[in-house]
């Protein structure tokens, strides 16, 4: 069952409790109190209007960025905020409204930016083509591929379009999936019943495929790949595809697909150098509030060339202050990255985290993944939920996917529920700890 969302009242209040922590009461009472703000009855939009039209221009220049951070850091990702603003004062000018809607969530997780996405000359006209085909409204570059070696930045850019997309479309009109998880498509959730499958996919508006490559693996689902290409490009509806190799170097593939894939626009990622990997590393630092030395930043890139071998290894850093102890001196330092490699220095992932929370509660993955509500599976579901936000920072709308298609709102109630809870349950906090431990001290191995 849906959670009931909040009533009105108590939204405003929650959120000016949180504001507290930043901001004084009299702050509040001069910019916060005077703002009406309500929920959507979907739960998924909030509505703020302002009592004139000079009060909405002061709230925009001076702390809108700030309210609209706060409101992420309390509400998690997923909503999208409606401004409405009175254009006269009078109750006859009263009916004149302006509305505008501004996104906050990124529904195919908020890691994976254009913004975040760090760039050097080697990767600008990549990055460049990338942010065009995201903004376009003709699909002039269509199929986009994007190619390059693994930890170059395939997933992370074909992301970042997917959320540039949904600021302008509806994210349900949006297809991001891995080959084998199309392939799961056709084979799992319709029983190779091709036509459903075929027509399910036909129903949305843009189609990204990551490792396009592992079409490899299903020769058989070639055919089936023509006719989503020919439909897709018929209707003008883009299509992005990421993989290692330019599509010509490929000799598995049928020489029709070969053909139709070179119509489009077709870049290459570059292996990210000493100075992108350094940027990489301070800012995963300042989200993770790990505290290194620039010597320890230095040692790390030079270490280190694969972004996910990085983020593996950050990961391991992060445990040992969150689970040994906070202060980590450089002979800590030296003694965990000893002997790490990058083949083995893994990046922690869902699958990971669901597969620890299945064992230590005994509850199957395809259960916590499930529609079931008994009390044992909807709590595993809650803490595997409660784990991915918190380790992997994923978006509300990104799990929601990730468990079986819940709604942005049910992941929302579920994290805020184990927060909540966490504290005055023993069993529960022990039990997290635990796991948290097997989590990031993994690696996702």
């Amino acid at each position: 069952m849906r959670p009931a969302p909040k009533t009105q009242t108590h939204v405003k209040q929650d959120l000016r409790r949180h504001l507290l922590q930043t901001c004084t009461d009299q702050e509040l009472k001069r910019w916060f109190d005077p703002l009406g703000l309500t929920l959507s009855k979907d739960n998924s939009h909030i509505n703020i209007s302002f009592p004139h039209s000079y009060f909405a221009e002061w709230f925009r220049s001076e702390v809108q960025d700030r309210f609209e951070d706060e409101v992420v850091r309390f509400m998690g990702r997923g909503y999208a905020i409606n401004y409405q603003t009175s254009m006269g004062l009078s109750r006859a000018d009263e009916k004149e409204k302006v509305k505008k809607t501004k996104r906050i969530d990124y529904p195919f997780d908020n890691q994976f930016t254009f913004e975040s996405f760090l760039v050097n000359k080697k990767n600008y006209f990549p990055l460049a083509s990338a942010r065009e085909v995201a903004k376009q409204s003709d699909t002039i570059f269509n199929p986009f591929i994007i190619c390059g070696k693994n930890g170059t930045g395939k997933s992370h850019l074909i992301k970042a379009v997917a959320n540039e997309i949904s600021k302008n479309a509806a994210p349900a009109k949006i297809l991001l999936a891995s080959m084998d998880e199309i392939k799961n498509i056709y084979s799992v959730t319709y029983g190779d019943d091709v036509l459903k499958a075929r027509n399910h996919i036909f129903g949305f508006d843009h189609l990204l495929i990551d490792d396009f490559h592992q079409i490899q693996k299903y020769s058989g689902l070639q055919n089936e790949i023509i006719i989503l290409f020919n439909h897709f490009y018929e209707n003008k509806k883009q299509m992005v595809f990421c993989c290692p190799n330019k599509p010509s170097t490929y000799t598995f593939l049928d020489a029709t697909l070969l053909s139709r894939m070179e119509w489009g626009l077709i870049v290459t990622l570059k292996p990210p150098d000493l100075e992108v990997r350094v940027e990489f590393i301070k800012e995963k630092c300042r989200i993770k509030n790990i505290p290194l030395t620039k010597d320890q930043i230095l040692t790390l890139a030079q270490r280190f060339q694969d972004f996910r071998y990085l983020q593996g290894t950050l990961l391991k850093l992060f445990a040992y202050r969150e689970l040994v102890q906070k202060d980590m001196g450089d002979k800590n330092f030296q003694q965990l990255i000893s002997g790490t490699e990058e083949a083995s220095a893994e990046a922690l992932t869902h699958k990971a985290i669901m597969s620890f929370v299945s064992e230590a509660m005994n509850v199957p993955v395809s259960e916590i993944t499930g529609t079931k509500r008994h009390q044992n599976i909807a709590m595993a579901r809650q803490v595997a939920m409660y784990l991915c936000r918190e380790l992997l920072g994923l978006s509300f709308p990104a799990l929601g996917r990730i468990f079986g298609g819940k709604d942005h709102s049910t992941v929302l109630y579920s994290v805020k529920k184990i927060e909540q809870i966490k504290d005055d349950d023993k069993d529960l906090k022990r039990l997290l700890k635990d796991l948290k431990k097997r989590c990031l001290l993994s690696g996702g191995n």
